[in-house]
Order: structure tokens, then sequence, then C-alpha cells
């Protein structure tokens, strides 16, 4: 097949979370068995305008402020320049409505909707921006067959009108030759928590800190590690400050992948305390690694965490709630290998080059009923 895929960013992109490692993974993949795929997307500062990475052609044009104004523009000279099968709409945040501009069969990625939430995220003015392009969603998309990471996230779809029959989920998945477990590999000393992600305020990891004052009251030597960067660094920085933490909390900033599973495997507990995801990349990628999860009850995470089992759930903002299961965790070692152990099963179940045969077997079947 000959791919165009259509997402706001790239995986080299600073900015890039989720999305953009989930539509890596599957077309790097594809691209192995020999199709093309060509990534059109937004520009950053210092990145080319074109390259091949990975054997993708990635086309980038306009900023991730100004992609979506851009790609009418732009767009067309793609299309005009590459015979294509099929095309990838990834609706991360805003909908690019790019079929009218092409009568290609098109397949349109969606992980989750923002919803209200965006505005923890951005300002008034873009996160209404956000919220009226996602109720236009239903009314231009309705027609059009869906890929979505979680039955939480396709539910949602269902609740905002899209029929269940064009729905196919079809879940992330991890590179389980990479996150592995080392029974030999100690944890750490100190009882020791660990957050992986993007530094985000809609993420919760204000919670995870304000968590840990009420943790050590239980276990004075409990410690914090976060992993990732973002635009709300600075905010939790203060927060630890003001909450006596500095010996306490660690800010790693970016990590190597080598880095992540180090820090995965040491870690007694892995934590997601996000307001809303569509799936929980990170969950996965601790269980793999040996290391049970605690992440909010909300849509997407509760999808990759079986809870009791693999990791725990809790009220999404209760800090109490967080508290007093991450007290459990870290205090009952029989407890926690069980779900160490139920958590390595589970993430045997989920591997980039299963989903990527999906990815790939969904995307032939829009090809030949031409869907639109």
């Amino acid at each position: 097949m000959r791919i165009l895929a259509i997402n706001w960013q790239d995986i080299r992109n600073p900015q890039a979370g989720g999305a953009e490692i989930h539509i890596t993974e599957i077309l790097t993949r594809l691209v192995k068995k020999g199709h093309q795929a060509v990534l059109f997307c937004s520009g950053f500062p210092g990145a080319k305008s074109e390259e091949v990475q990975d054997g993708i052609t990635v086309i980038r044009r306009g900023s991730r402020f100004n992609f979506n104004w851009v790609l009418p523009f732009t767009l067309p000279k793609v299309l005009k320049e590459h015979e294509l099968d099929i095309v990838l709409e990834d609706l991360n945040k805003m909908p690019f409505f790019s079929p009218l501009l092409h009568n290609i069969p098109t397949l349109v990625i969606i992980h989750h909707f923002f919803g209200t939430s965006i505005f923890k995220e951005t300002n008034l003015a873009f996160g209404t921006y956000v919220l009226l392009g996602e109720k236009l969603v239903p009314i231009y998309y309705k027609r059009f067959p869906f890929l979505t990471i979680s039955n939480s996230s396709k539910e949602e779809l269902i609740e905002r009108g899209i029929p269940d029959q064009n729905i196919n989920v079809i879940s992330n998945g991890i590179n389980n030759a990479f996150y592995t477990y080392n029974p030999g590999y100690p944890k750490a000393s100190a009882p020791t928590i660990l957050y992986v992600g993007r530094i985000k305020k809609y993420k919760g990891i204000h919670f995870l800190i304000e968590a840990l004052v009420k943790v050590k009251e239980k276990l004075p030597q409990a410690e914090l590690k976060i992993v990732g960067n973002g635009d709300y660094l600075n905010e939790l920085k203060d927060l630890t400050h003001q909450l006596k933490l500095d010996s306490s909390v660690r800010f790693t900033g970016f990590v190597s992948e080598e880095e992540k599973i180090e820090l995965y495997r040491r870690a007694w507990v892995s934590v997601y305390p996000s307001l809303k995801e569509g799936w929980g990349l990170s969950n996965i990628e601790a269980n793999a690694c040996g290391t049970a999860v605690a992440a909010s009850n909300v849509p997407g995470l509760r999808d990759s965490v079986v809870d009791g089992e693999t990791g725990l759930l809790f009220r999404y903002g209760d800090v109490d709630d967080l508290a007093g299961k991450l007290i459990r965790v870290l205090s009952d070692r029989e407890f926690v290998a069980r779900l160490s152990k139920g958590g390595l099963a589970w993430a045997k179940k989920f591997s980039w080059d299963q989903t990527a045969e999906k990815v790939g077997e969904l995307m032939e079947r829009v090809v030949r009923e031409g869907r639109r």
C-alpha cells in the first residue's frame, strides 16, 4: 500500500507524545513489510522541511500552532506528487477535514477526545477552538471508518454519534524485546515512586507530589522520580519546594530509552495520575519491566490496568486515595509481588508488531471497500 498519514507532529518534535509514538511504531513496521509511507505534519525550530526517517518520508509544513490552517494550501501539492491508496488522518486535538481535498479511502485515527480537559493544557481561546473542532467530528466524519486504541475511547465515540460498526479498537503495543523483566535487577533500596510522561497540568502530577507528603508520614524514606519534560515543570518544582520535598523528589528531564528501562525496573511502583487518556502506554511498559502500577480510574487508563491484578486504580484528584494505594503497594511486599507477576503476564499481550499487523489488515480492508 501507498500510505499518507496526517498527524499534528512527528516523533522528532520536542512536543511529541503518545500519538506520535503510535503512528511511528505502526508506519515503520509497515514500511519494513514493503509498504510506502509519507507522514505529513507540522514543523518545529531546526527541523528539515523534508527528510526520510526509518523509511518514512516526513514532510513538514507550518508549525504546531498553525498546521491546520496551512494544511489546505500545502496538502494538495503532496497529494499530487504521491500516488496513494489510503490516507490515515490522526485527529489529535483538531480535525483536519482532509477528505475535502481528495477522494482517497480514509481511515480516521483518534486516541481520545480532550473535552473540557483541554483547558488544563492551554488557554481559553485555544481550548474553546479545540472543543468546537471536536464537536464537528461526528458531524463530518460519521461515515468514515475509525481506529481507536481502547474500549473507553470507543464508548466515547459512540456517545458522540459515531456508529458502532464504523469503530475498530486496536490497542497500543510495546517493544517487548526492549521492555523486559530482569529478575536479577534489584529494586531501589528506598521505596521509589516513578512517573514517566509529558509534564502537563492535565497529567495530574501535582496530585502525586501532594500525595507524597502523606506517604512519607508512613514511609519517611519514600522518594519520587519524575521523568519527562513539558510546560508545567516549573510549577511542579515550585510545589515541591513549597511542600519541603526537595530532597525527596527528583526531576530527571528527558532520559534515553535505556535509562527509562532502568528507572522502571528499579521503581517500586509507577504512577499515572492523569485526568484522561486514550490508553496508558507507560503502565504496560512498567508492567513489562516487572513493576506494579497505580493509575487514575479514568477512561483509557482503566483499560490499561487490571485493578488488583496488574496495579491499582485510584479516584482522579483524590490525594488521600492515591496516598493510601501507594502506601499499600510500598508496604506490602507479598501484595506488590503478586501485582508484578500479574503485570508481566498482562504486558505480554501487547506488542507493536501485533498492533501494526492488525492495523495493516484494517487498512487493506478500507482500501478494498473504497470507503471515504
